[in-house]
């Protein structure tokens, strides 16, 4: 046995990038999204007639855009994560910050208008099995993403590399959920 306390072996743990925390919420809730795919594919495998048909009055078009605008919204993120790696451009790695919160912004009015459409045709989560998944899946998915834009603005205004590499870590959570519920929910 050789050394002291304090010169014990790294674990694994000390290899993740970010805050530990960061990545047990992250985790957890890729676990819930997980198994809320799940259950909605389970479903869905004794009524596919009726999710097909629920399916196709969907607005696949601005789901394909807010896919757009997440993945943009995700690579800025990643962009001011590195910048402030590097040391560089203080008031580039706010803007891009402030940039992916717009986005995420954005992602939330286009989801706003889907679900003021579907309410104005009277379809509700008693509507339609699909429906209460759709709405459960991306309504939780878009509490996320308010969460998100909270977190980046935070960060934009406390810019340390550290707390940038968290908050980017959240907000790459929030954009692999989307893109898993948008092939599930408006393709498949």
């Amino acid at each position: 046995m050789s050394g002291t306390p304090s010169e014990a072996r790294p674990s694994r743990l000390d290899e993740l990038p970010g805050e530990l925390m960061m990545w047990v919420l992250i985790v957890s809730e890729l676990l819930v999204f997980g198994a809320g795919l799940v259950a909605f594919m389970a479903v869905r495998a004794g009524d596919p007639e009726g999710f097909g048909a629920a399916q196709a009055a969907l607005h696949r078009t601005g789901a394909g855009i807010n896919t757009i605008v997440l993945v943009t919204s995700g690579f800025m993120a990643a962009l001011a994560l590195r910048l402030a790696e590097e040391g560089r451009r203080r008031a580039m790695v706010r803007a891009l910050l402030v940039g992916a919160a717009v986005l995420g912004s954005l992602f939330l009015w286009i989801k706003g208008i889907e679900y003021a459409d579907k309410i104005a045709h009277g379809i509700s989560t008693e509507t339609h099995p699909f429906y209460t998944f759709y709405y459960l899946l991306t309504g939780f998915h878009a509490a996320h993403v308010v969460a998100g834009i909270v977190i980046l603005l935070l960060v934009a205004w406390r810019d340390a590399p550290r707390n940038i590499e968290a908050a980017a870590a959240f907000w790459h959570m929030v954009d692999l959920v989307w893109v898993l519920l948008f092939p599930v929910i408006y393709l498949l």
